[in-house]
């Protein structure tokens, strides 16, 4: 339950700093700002630093066991992205999918 807690801080707070419109006056315009799978990573060693503050969810202060969370919390930063957009669920083919089912239907 502590990683589902950690998962979901984690994508929340990247998804604001990435694409929130409460910091876009003061967001640098660099690339990595706008990345969730860079940002994700740092908001996940800055979370699991900050885990001793909160009885939400406990972790060792161990440096791999930082790496390690900070890695979760990129890759289900980028996830969130790719998956949930302003509109909902983000359901898109490519082209030769779209080709190939018409394909099959005809």
């Amino acid at each position: 339950m502590d990683l589902m807690y950690f998962a979901l801080v984690s994508a929340g707070m990247t998804q604001i700093l990435c694409f929130g419109t409460i910091f876009k006056s003061i967001r640098p315009k660099h690339h990595f700002f706008h990345c969730p799978m860079c940002v994700g990573f740092w908001v996940g060693i800055f979370v699991w630093a900050l885990s001793c503050s909160t009885e939400l969810f406990t972790f060792d202060y161990n440096i791999i066991t930082g790496f390690f969370l900070g890695c979760l919390s990129s890759g289900t930063s980028y996830i969130m992205n790719m998956l949930v957009c302003d509109n909902g669920f983000q359901l898109a083919l490519n082209k030769s999918e779209v080709e190939d089912d018409v394909t099959r239907n005809n």
